[in-house]
């Protein structure tokens, strides 16, 4: 992923709105963010003197509450729904991740690894590529691995 990419992503989470602008920004009284707040619903970011700051992440949260509570989700249960969502993220996130190393070890290890048959003829020796089977009876396989 490229610097620039990375940078746009994380802008989400940089914390720039003070509370009267993300209430306004998620139409909702500020009161109602700092209940939120106490709830541990959506928790900004604090500053030097404890003033809340708010990300566009949490604005995007706030949305996600206000959605939820409309639909007549309890509180309790909009705090369970986000718990939930933010588990998935991160198995998600593990689930990439895995994937990758995977991708990266299996790259590897055919870099690595050989595939021969050995001919039923004068010892010819026949390179077979990935998922071929060699011929029955008249080959026999080898599987060759440089060593370090």
């Amino acid at each position: 992923m490229s610097e620039g990419k990375a940078l746009a992503i994380n802008d989400r989470f940089i914390p720039v709105f003070v509370i009267s602008v993300a209430a306004e920004l998620a139409d909702m009284h500020p009161q109602t963010l700092r209940q939120y707040d106490r709830m541990g619903l959506v928790s900004p970011s604090r500053q030097r003197g404890k003033q809340r700051r708010y990300s566009k992440h949490d604005v995007e949260l706030l949305r996600e509450v206000q959605r939820l509570s409309k639909d007549g989700v309890s509180l309790e249960g909009i705090r369970r729904v986000l718990e939930l969502e933010n588990q998935v993220a991160a198995l998600r996130a593990r689930v990439a991740e895995l994937s990758q190393e995977l991708e990266d070890v299996s790259r590897r290890s055919s870099e690595l690894q050989r595939v021969f048959a050995a001919g039923a003829g004068a010892g010819d020796v026949v390179s077979l590529s990935r998922g071929q089977r060699p011929r029955a009876r008249s080959q026999a396989v080898v599987i060759w691995r440089p060593q370090d």
